[in-house]
């Protein structure tokens, strides 16, 4: 059955055609989003959900979808998104951070322009009869240094731009390496002294818990006198009522704001001030960039639900395209590999711990070590997978850590995930042969080679004759046909174990036949999503 994905804002017809053609069953119904209540009713029908700014999804809203695996948000902000609820739903939440990025810093030049040479008042004046040349003086930008708060890709391009007009640009930004700031021509500062040197500040962060109120009252304070603020990348990074103050004393020599910290901003302390700019969250709003994210959030929703690619995502790492071609096999192999652990293990795992060798080392073990914790979790909740396993895992306090390593056995690549409870340690290797195929390769040291199948039948027993006869005749008299059979052991004498691929698991008396044998120290049913 095709998926099917529900566009509840308003999205670009082109947008909607990418969706059909690939096979895409689209409902477009542009202003759904609006109704909560509605948009609940209806969501449990879908795969993906493509939206703007006007769709809020709440916890109600997922709890009422158990079907969606997407929500595509055209646009960089996700503020309307709960993230940590799509998580725990295991639903991937994707954006499109490239597709407004210079229409978004073009609007903050265009707001420096515009509170420097007072064009919104002059323009009204003017409008009005008035002809007042000399209550409009204003200022250059050429030669004046510019404050970018955040040089990550908005940000960036505002530097470049910046540069353009012959400005001064000084950064500050925790994760900017000083060879980036040499190559982008801007000086690295810290933010005291960005505060004290800057002629006019633009904003360009998230909106966190460590940049919430970044331009605090305190912080304001600290600006040069004359500066001039501008905001287009959230509200709520900037004091609005300390700035307000500082604008009527006149500390603040303007401010330019396409973003509040309440939204629709209908009342601010920042409105009817002649010294402030004010757009309606235009950061966004061009022809060319309504188009762009609208289009790029369908390829990836598109590529998601078709090839299991991820762009962009905000709660699971990315797995491009060609990656999805090369690591499918090796994210089904780390689903079986935590599977395994997950149905052997009923005591509480305390620590994961995880070794990539070979080949497999250089894949991205993002993506993979999320396949497998999920394999293991879901033996406790069956819904759980790669986006919400890494929460749960959390949550639990579980200790997880990976190694990567060069090649050190015959095996082109293998993963070996070793759990440890408060009684015992549990692990368990495997690798993919040349036919794509996964196969176990070690379970607690013991060297196997076992084909991976729906049913399986694991034993483990002291090593004496006699074994392979008992689970071969047991199976039989009860029906179960073997598809194969793997035995391995650390020695003669020593412990040895059988994996079982069957045809079906192994119904409770022949399980109860076995154990009387006296002979099995552990039996076990387990099952493999292996479709």
């Amino acid at each position: 059955m095709a998926p099917k994905v529900l566009i509840s804002d308003k999205l670009s017809d082109a947008a909607v055609q990418i969706f059909r053609d690939r096979g895409i069953e689209v409902d477009f119904q542009p202003d759904l989003g609006k109704d909560k209540d509605k948009l609940a009713e209806v969501i449990g029908d879908y795969d993906g959900l493509a939206i703007r700014s006007a769709t809020k999804v709440t916890p109600t809203i997922l709890e009422n979808a158990p079907n969606l695996k997407v929500i595509g948000r055209a646009g960089i902000g996700t503020d309307n998104i709960d993230k940590e609820a799509a998580s725990k739903k295991g639903v991937i939440v994707m954006n499109t951070p490239f597709g407004n990025m210079i229409t978004t810093a073009e609007h903050a030049i265009a707001m420096m322009f515009a509170v420097a040479r007072q064009i919104p008042e002059a323009s009204a004046s003017t409008r009005a009869g008035k002809w007042e040349k000399s209550k409009f003086m204003g200022v250059e930008l050429t030669g004046k240094t510019l404050g970018v708060i955040g040089a990550g890709n908005i940000g960036g391009i505002v530097c470049d731009r910046a540069r353009g007009l012959r400005m001064k640009v000084v950064a500050y930004d925790p994760f900017l390496s000083q060879e980036k700031a040499d190559k982008m021509g801007v000086e690295k500062v810290e933010l005291d002294e960005l505060l004290s040197r800057a002629d006019f500040i633009t904003l360009h962060v998230p909106l966190t818990d460590q940049t919430k109120n970044i331009l605090s009252k305190e912080n304001l304070e600290k600006t040069k006198k004359g500066v001039r603020i501008i905001n287009c990348a959230r509200g709520g990074l900037v004091d609005e009522a300390a700035l307000a103050e500082l604008l009527k004393s006149g500390h603040v020599a303007g401010a330019g704001f396409d973003v509040f910290a309440e939204e629709p901003a209908k009342e601010n302390p920042l409105f009817n001030l002649p010294n402030v700019v004010c757009t309606p969250h235009l950061g966004a709003a061009t022809t060319e960039a309504q188009e762009n994210v609208a289009l790029q959030v369908a390829e990836q929703m598109a590529d998601y639900l078709l090839t299991g690619a991820v762009q962009n995502a905000l709660n699971m790492p990315s797995v491009t395209a060609e990656e999805a071609k090369v690591m499918g096999p090796w994210i089904k192999l780390s689903d079986h590999l935590g599977s395994f652990i997950g149905q052997m293990t009923d005591e509480a795992i305390k620590a994961i711990n995880i070794l990539y060798d070979g080949s497999v080392s250089e894949m991205n073990l993002e993506a993979l070590n999320c396949s497998l914790i999920a394999g293991i979790m879901k033996s406790i909740n069956p819904e759980v997978n790669m986006v919400s396993a890494p929460l749960i895992a959390k949550e639990r306090g579980i200790k997880i850590s990976t190694t990567r390593q060069a090649q050190s056995g015959a095996f082109e690549g293998y993963i070996k995930v070793t759990v440890a409870t408060d009684k015992r340690e549990r692990s368990i290797g495997g690798t993919v042969f040349s036919d794509g195929k996964p196969r176990f390769i070690q379970i607690k040291g013991i060297n196997i080679d076992a084909e991976i199948g729906r049913h399986m039948l694991y034993t483990t027993n002291e090593d004496v004759p006699g074994i392979i006869g008992t689970l071969g005749t047991t199976m039989g008299k009860n029906g179960v046909n073997i598809a194969n059979f793997t035995l391995g052991r650390s020695a003669a004498k020593g412990e040895a174990i059988a994996l079982l691929y069957v045809d079906e698991a192994v119904k409770p008396e022949a399980l109860k036949e076995l154990h009387e044998t006296g002979l099995f120290r552990q039996i076990r049913n387990l099952q493999f999503d292996v479709a």
